[in-house]
This record gives C-alpha cells, sequence and structure tokens, in this order.
C-alpha cells in the first residue's frame, strides 16, 4: 500500500511531516471549551475522506511497520504538543499524549476499522461523547503520580 499511495517509504514519511490538524491558538479558546474544539477538528479532518486517505494509509500502516509508527507518532505528538505547550502548561507532552491517544482510539475504530455503532454515530454525538474526556485531559491534575 505504502508504494502503491506514495512510492516508497520516504514519500510517506514526508507526508506524515506535511500533515496539520490546524488546531488554532488555545489561548483564544475559553479553557471549558478547548477538548471540545479539538475533538471537533480531529473528527472533522477525518470526516474529509478526500482529504485523509492519507491519514488512514498512515495509520494503517503504522499498526504494521514500526518506523511508521514512531514518524507517525512524533509527528502528531507535535502536532498535539505545541498548541497545548503555548498555554504555558508544564506537563503539555503528557496531556498531548492521553489526548493523541484518545484520538488516535477513535480514528481507528470509527474510520479505520469501522466498529458499530460508533461508525455510524453522527459527528455531533462522537464529539459530546468524547470531548468530555479530551477536556479532562486538558485540566485534570497530573502531579498525582509524581515522587
Amino acid at each position: 500500500m505504502v508504494m502503491r499511495y506514495f512510492g516508497s517509504k520516504a514519500e510517506l514519511f514526508t507526508a506524515a511531516a506535511t500533515a496539520d490538524l490546524e488546531i488554532p491558538d488555545l489561548r483564544a479558546v475559553p479553557p471549558d471549551r478547548r477538548g471540545e474544539l479539538l475533538v471537533s477538528i480531529f473528527v472533522g479532518r477525518w470526516e474529509d475522506t478526500a482529504r485523509d486517505d492519507e491519514l488512514i494509509l498512515l495509520i494503517r500502516t503504522a499498526v504494521n511497520d514500526e518506523a511508521v509508527a514512531r514518524r507517525v507518532q512524533s509527528v502528531l505528538g507535535e502536532l498535539i504538543t505545541t498548541p497545548i505547550a503555548a498555554l504555558g502548561d508544564p506537563d503539555a507532552a503528557e496531556r498531548a499524549s492521553l489526548i493523541g491517544a484518545q484520538l488516535l482510539g477513535l480514528a481507528l475504530c470509527r474510520y479505520i476499522l469501522r466498529l458499530e455503532p460508533l461508525a455510524s454515530l453522527p459527528v455531533s454525538e462522537v464529539v459530546d461523547a468524547v470531548a468530555p474526556s479530551v477536556q479532562r485531559y486538558l485540566t485534570r491534575g497530573l502531579d498525582h503520580h509524581r515522587t
């Protein structure tokens, strides 16, 4: 699949590096709406299948190829960490990791595995269901596990 869509693994990496979730400056978003915004952006990006064919292929390939997985982790981690770090949060990387796990799990189940009834739920219901978890990742204390 990599060769068919990208020509080579290097070109796949280039596609991963240029992925953009178009997350706005979160400082301009009311703090209690940031989780909803992130989920809306992510789900909206995946709903646009014409644009997302490369993202679907990247995730599918990452599941089976460790080098692609590391690259996708790096790129998606940065895309999510950067806007959170801009808030001045010292736990931005940890928060982004939790959010990334939530959103990638959602993408895998809804758009790649097409698990029902999740795959058929209206976008608004998906956002309403997932946003509180992402909001919690953005706002909850993380110092409970540190010594």
